[in-house]
């Protein structure tokens, strides 16, 4: 090598160095801002989701992050936490809430009934016509009720309000074609721990199973359990129509996931973040249900696509699945009073 070839060789180097360390200097630079907006923060929401970052409620909470972020001018920063990363299980997420580690979880009508029974009114099948008779519900006097009875309570979580989280739930099976509730006779369908839930599958002469939703591909392919009863975005999501080879679209119940926000923390803020952390939510609440719908006849295709067969009842046969469930109304009377159940019917007469 000539002296030219080292002296190139050298400049060389040096450049590359100086590129270097600008970069380290640009991305400290970067660090210190970042670190520096985030400290500008007097406030911090911590939300968390047990699905993941495709789902519809991640979706909502995006639009609840960049609505109160931009309105609130950078006095409250939104961390977002999918896939159980904050917390592990519905009840140690309730807890985290109660405790003001979390800020905002949310919970289907079956898993609140966990710590608050009465809220699994929701979930009676059949209650609501369509999806606006429904939305209407989840904003309804019911709702407000819901918060203070929670609230008097001493529960220490504070309902801020209901988003779809995945439309309508349906009977969905691996071989056997449901038509009719006595087609569901002796079959294992999956529900959750709720009692609701396993009520209504035992009163259409089902065999409630109770599998975690982590487990249910499994449970599926080893036939563990013959169907399940999900909405079909949250099928295609999970891949569950790689077993499911049936859908009847009963509708049996809306899929709703009530937010909770963390009392201890939301007595901390003032009055006009929690305005704003509010119309943050209702800002949530449309995206998250926006997606749903947009995404469900996609979904149904998807389904079809992979050789399922999605079908629609009759008004006579959707009809007998509401005669075979109907001593759900009475159960839930049994087991929690009737106030609920006048509430729920008054909401929905009103949403008619």
């Amino acid at each position: 090598m000539n002296q030219k070839q080292i002296s190139e060789k050298q400049i060389s180097n040096k450049r590359t160095l100086l590129l270097s360390i600008y970069a380290l200097v640009v991305i400290g630079c970067g660090i210190g801002l970042y670190q520096a907006e985030s400290s500008q923060a007097e406030f911090t929401i911590k939300a968390a989701i047990q699905a993941s970052t495709l789902d519809e409620d991640y979706t909502g909470l995006l639009a609840f992050k960049q609505y109160v972020e931009e309105h609130s001018e950078g006095r409250v920063q939104v961390q977002l936490f999918a896939s159980g990363q904050f917390c592990g299980n519905v009840p140690e997420c309730i807890g985290n809430l109660q405790k003001g580690v979390l800020e905002m979880f949310p919970t289907t009508a079956g898993g609140t009934g966990n710590f608050f029974a009465p809220a699994q009114v929701l979930d009676l099948p059949y209650a609501f016509s369509g999806d606006e008779q429904a939305e209407c519900v989840m904003q309804g006097p019911i709702m407000d009720k819901m918060r203070e009875q929670v609230l008097e309570n001493g529960l220490q979580l504070r309902l801020m309000g209901v988003t779809n989280t995945g439309g309508w739930r349906n009977f969905a099976t691996t071989e056997t074609p449901i038509r009719s509730p006595a087609d569901l006779q002796g079959v294992k369908i999956r529900t959750t721990p709720a009692k609701v839930q396993q009520e209504l599958v035992k009163q259409l002469g089902a065999n409630p199973t109770p599998v975690s939703w982590a487990e249910l591909y499994t449970a599926l392919a080893t036939g563990v359990v013959d169907g399940s009863k999900n909405g079909i975005q949250d099928i295609i999501g999970a891949k569950l129509e790689e077993h499911l080879n049936y859908i009847v679209l009963d509708g049996h119940s809306y899929m709703a996931a009530l937010w909770w926000f963390s009392e201890p923390q939301w007595q901390k803020l003032p009055e006009d973040i929690q305005l704003i952390i509010q119309q943050g939510f209702d800002k949530q609440r449309i995206a998250a249900r926006d997606k749903v719908i947009n995404g469900e006849s996609e979904s149904y295709a998807l389904f079809e696509k992979a050789g399922g067969t999605v079908y629609r009842p009759t008004p006579e046969e959707k009809q007998a699945f509401i005669d075979g469930a109907a001593q759900m109304r009475q159960w839930f009377i049994d087991n929690y009073g009737s106030t609920w159940l006048e509430a729920l019917d008054e909401t929905v007469q009103s949403c008619r």
